[in-house]
Protein backbone atom coordinates (compact mmCIF):
# COMPACT_ATOMS: atom_id res chain seq x y z
CA UNK A 1 0.00 0.00 0.00
CA UNK A 2 1.43 3.37 -0.98
CA UNK A 3 1.72 6.30 1.40
CA UNK A 4 -1.39 8.15 0.14
CA UNK A 5 -3.58 5.09 0.73
CA UNK A 6 -2.05 4.48 4.15
CA UNK A 7 -2.68 8.10 5.08
CA UNK A 8 -6.31 7.95 3.96
CA UNK A 9 -6.97 4.74 5.87
CA UNK A 10 -5.41 6.24 9.00
CA UNK A 11 -7.54 9.37 8.67
CA UNK A 12 -10.70 7.31 8.27
CA UNK A 13 -9.91 5.35 11.41
CA UNK A 14 -9.03 8.46 13.41
CA UNK A 15 -12.24 10.19 12.36
CA UNK A 16 -14.31 7.12 13.24
CA UNK A 17 -15.99 6.84 9.86
CA UNK A 18 -16.05 3.96 7.41
CA UNK A 19 -15.25 3.36 3.75
CA UNK A 20 -18.84 3.52 2.54
CA UNK A 21 -19.67 6.81 4.31
CA UNK A 22 -16.56 8.44 2.83
CA UNK A 23 -17.51 7.09 -0.60
CA UNK A 24 -20.97 8.63 -0.25
CA UNK A 25 -19.34 11.91 0.77
CA UNK A 26 -17.78 11.93 -2.68
CA UNK A 27 -21.00 10.94 -4.40
CA UNK A 28 -19.47 7.60 -5.36
CA UNK A 29 -20.72 4.05 -4.99
CA UNK A 30 -20.35 2.59 -1.50
CA UNK A 31 -17.35 0.42 -2.41
CA UNK A 32 -15.32 3.17 -4.09
CA UNK A 33 -12.96 4.05 -1.22
CA UNK A 34 -12.48 0.44 -0.15
CA UNK A 35 -11.51 -0.51 -3.71
CA UNK A 36 -9.13 2.46 -3.87
CA UNK A 37 -7.38 1.51 -0.62
CA UNK A 38 -7.44 -2.28 -0.83
CA UNK A 39 -7.37 -2.98 -4.57
CA UNK A 40 -5.52 0.05 -5.95
CA UNK A 41 -8.51 0.89 -8.16
CA UNK A 42 -8.51 3.64 -9.17
CA UNK A 43 -4.74 4.07 -9.10
CA UNK A 44 -5.08 7.72 -8.12
CA UNK A 45 -7.84 9.76 -6.57
CA UNK A 46 -9.63 12.17 -8.83
CA UNK A 47 -8.45 15.73 -8.18
CA UNK A 48 -11.92 16.87 -7.12
CA UNK A 49 -12.30 13.87 -4.79
CA UNK A 50 -8.91 14.55 -3.26
CA UNK A 51 -9.86 18.17 -2.59
CA UNK A 52 -13.11 17.15 -0.87
CA UNK A 53 -11.31 14.59 1.29
CA UNK A 54 -8.53 17.03 2.21
CA UNK A 55 -11.10 19.56 3.40
CA UNK A 56 -13.12 16.91 5.24
CA UNK A 57 -10.12 15.58 7.13
CA UNK A 58 -8.43 18.96 7.50
CA UNK A 59 -5.15 17.98 5.83
CA UNK A 60 -3.02 19.17 2.95
CA UNK A 61 -3.85 17.55 -0.40
CA UNK A 62 -0.26 16.27 -0.59
CA UNK A 63 -1.08 13.89 2.28
CA UNK A 64 -3.56 12.22 -0.09
CA UNK A 65 -1.20 12.00 -3.03
CA UNK A 66 -1.42 15.42 -4.69
CA UNK A 67 1.66 16.12 -6.81
CA UNK A 68 4.04 18.81 -5.67
CA UNK A 69 3.01 22.10 -7.19
CA UNK A 70 5.43 23.32 -9.80
CA UNK A 71 6.78 26.74 -9.17
CA UNK A 72 7.18 29.01 -12.14
CA UNK A 73 10.59 30.13 -13.30
CA UNK A 74 12.14 32.94 -11.33
CA UNK A 75 12.10 36.04 -13.50
CA UNK A 76 14.75 38.62 -12.71
CA UNK A 77 13.35 42.08 -13.35
CA UNK A 78 15.48 45.01 -14.44
CA UNK A 79 14.64 47.91 -12.15
CA UNK A 80 14.30 51.26 -13.90
CA UNK A 81 13.98 54.42 -11.77
CA UNK A 82 10.89 56.60 -12.04
CA UNK A 83 12.18 60.15 -11.80
CA UNK A 84 10.28 62.76 -9.89
CA UNK A 85 10.09 65.11 -12.86
CA UNK A 86 7.72 65.89 -15.71
CA UNK A 87 8.73 66.12 -19.36
CA UNK A 88 6.29 68.60 -20.75
CA UNK A 89 4.25 67.97 -23.84
CA UNK A 90 3.31 71.59 -23.55
CA UNK A 91 5.33 74.45 -22.14
CA UNK A 92 8.21 72.54 -20.57
CA UNK A 93 9.13 71.37 -17.09
CA UNK A 94 12.26 72.36 -15.18
CA UNK A 95 15.03 70.01 -16.24
CA UNK A 96 15.98 68.50 -12.90
CA UNK A 97 16.32 64.76 -13.44
CA UNK A 98 18.22 63.73 -10.34
CA UNK A 99 15.52 62.95 -7.78
CA UNK A 100 14.35 59.33 -7.89
CA UNK A 101 11.04 58.49 -6.27
CA UNK A 102 10.47 54.80 -7.09
CA UNK A 103 11.27 52.04 -9.57
CA UNK A 104 9.50 49.90 -12.13
CA UNK A 105 10.60 46.37 -13.07
CA UNK A 106 10.89 45.18 -16.67
CA UNK A 107 11.53 41.60 -17.79
CA UNK A 108 15.07 41.61 -19.17
CA UNK A 109 14.39 39.85 -22.47
CA UNK A 110 11.48 42.16 -23.20
CA UNK A 111 13.61 45.19 -22.40
CA UNK A 112 16.43 43.98 -24.67
CA UNK A 113 14.01 44.02 -27.59
CA UNK A 114 13.72 47.77 -27.07
CA UNK A 115 17.31 48.71 -26.42
CA UNK A 116 20.81 47.43 -25.87
CA UNK A 117 21.50 50.19 -23.34
CA UNK A 118 22.30 49.32 -19.74
CA UNK A 119 19.65 49.80 -17.08
CA UNK A 120 21.66 52.69 -15.68
CA UNK A 121 20.90 54.62 -18.89
CA UNK A 122 17.13 54.17 -18.60
CA UNK A 123 14.62 56.28 -16.72
CA UNK A 124 10.87 56.75 -16.56
CA UNK A 125 9.38 60.22 -16.42
CA UNK A 126 5.88 61.65 -16.63
CA UNK A 127 4.37 63.50 -19.56
CA UNK A 128 2.77 66.84 -18.76
CA UNK A 129 0.47 68.59 -21.22
CA UNK A 130 -1.20 67.80 -24.53
CA UNK A 131 1.20 68.91 -27.27
CA UNK A 132 1.91 65.28 -28.23
CA UNK A 133 -1.74 64.26 -28.47
CA UNK A 134 -2.96 61.88 -29.75
CA UNK A 135 0.29 59.88 -29.40
CA UNK A 136 1.05 60.77 -25.79
CA UNK A 137 -1.47 61.97 -23.23
CA UNK A 138 -1.09 64.14 -20.19
CA UNK A 139 -0.08 61.81 -17.33
CA UNK A 140 1.51 59.09 -19.46
CA UNK A 141 4.76 57.58 -18.24
CA UNK A 142 7.54 57.26 -20.82
CA UNK A 143 10.63 55.08 -20.77
CA UNK A 144 13.58 57.19 -21.88
CA UNK A 145 16.92 55.82 -23.09
CA UNK A 146 19.42 58.43 -21.91
CA UNK A 147 22.16 56.62 -23.83
CA UNK A 148 20.38 57.01 -27.15
CA UNK A 149 20.85 60.64 -27.96
CA UNK A 150 22.71 63.01 -30.25
CA UNK A 151 25.21 60.52 -31.66
CA UNK A 152 22.48 58.14 -32.91
CA UNK A 153 19.81 60.72 -33.71
CA UNK A 154 17.09 59.48 -36.07
CA UNK A 155 13.38 59.94 -36.63
CA UNK A 156 11.41 59.35 -33.46
CA UNK A 157 10.13 60.84 -30.20
CA UNK A 158 12.71 62.34 -27.86
CA UNK A 159 12.97 64.20 -24.60
CA UNK A 160 14.73 67.52 -25.25
CA UNK A 161 16.18 70.13 -22.96
CA UNK A 162 14.82 73.46 -24.16
CA UNK A 163 15.43 76.71 -22.26
CA UNK A 164 16.29 74.80 -19.09
CA UNK A 165 13.08 72.79 -19.38
CA UNK A 166 12.28 69.26 -20.52
CA UNK A 167 9.97 68.72 -23.44
CA UNK A 168 8.75 65.67 -25.34
CA UNK A 169 8.83 66.25 -29.10
CA UNK A 170 9.00 64.38 -32.37
CA UNK A 171 12.22 64.72 -34.34
CA UNK A 172 12.52 64.18 -38.08
CA UNK A 173 15.81 64.21 -39.96
CA UNK A 174 15.54 66.52 -42.97
CA UNK A 175 16.74 65.24 -46.41
CA UNK A 176 20.11 66.94 -46.16
CA UNK A 177 20.87 64.95 -43.01
CA UNK A 178 22.38 67.99 -41.34
CA UNK A 179 19.21 69.65 -40.11
CA UNK A 180 16.20 68.43 -38.25
CA UNK A 181 12.59 69.33 -37.58
CA UNK A 182 11.20 69.37 -34.05
CA UNK A 183 7.44 69.02 -34.07
CA UNK A 184 4.42 68.46 -31.84
CA UNK A 185 1.88 65.82 -32.83
CA UNK A 186 -0.85 68.23 -31.75
CA UNK A 187 -1.11 70.67 -34.70
CA UNK A 188 -2.19 73.55 -32.43
CA UNK A 189 1.37 73.72 -31.06
CA UNK A 190 4.35 75.24 -32.90
CA UNK A 191 6.99 73.30 -34.83
CA UNK A 192 10.58 74.20 -35.69
CA UNK A 193 12.15 73.34 -39.02
CA UNK A 194 15.67 73.59 -40.36
CA UNK A 195 17.39 73.35 -36.99
CA UNK A 196 21.08 72.53 -36.80
CA UNK A 197 21.05 69.12 -35.11
CA UNK A 198 24.14 70.05 -33.09
CA UNK A 199 22.24 72.85 -31.40
CA UNK A 200 19.40 70.65 -30.15
CA UNK A 201 20.02 69.32 -26.64
CA UNK A 202 18.86 65.71 -26.71
CA UNK A 203 18.22 64.09 -23.31
CA UNK A 204 17.18 60.68 -24.64
CA UNK A 205 14.92 58.71 -26.93
CA UNK A 206 11.42 57.65 -25.84
CA UNK A 207 11.15 53.86 -26.18
CA UNK A 208 7.82 53.01 -24.56
CA UNK A 209 4.92 54.58 -22.73
CA UNK A 210 2.46 53.39 -20.11
CA UNK A 211 -1.02 54.76 -19.57
CA UNK A 212 -3.68 54.40 -16.92
CA UNK A 213 -6.99 53.17 -18.35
Amino acid sequence: MDQARENLERLIQERGVNYSSVSRLLGRNAAYIQQYIKRNSPRHLDEKDRLVLARFFGVDEKVLGAPARRSGPVVELVQVPILDVDASAGHGALAEMEAKSSQFGFEEKWLRRLTASKASSLSIIHVLGDSMEPTLHDGDEVLVDLGDGQSRLRDGIYVLRMDDALSVKRIAIEPSGRRISVTSDNPTYPSWNGLDRRNVNIVGRVLWFGRQL
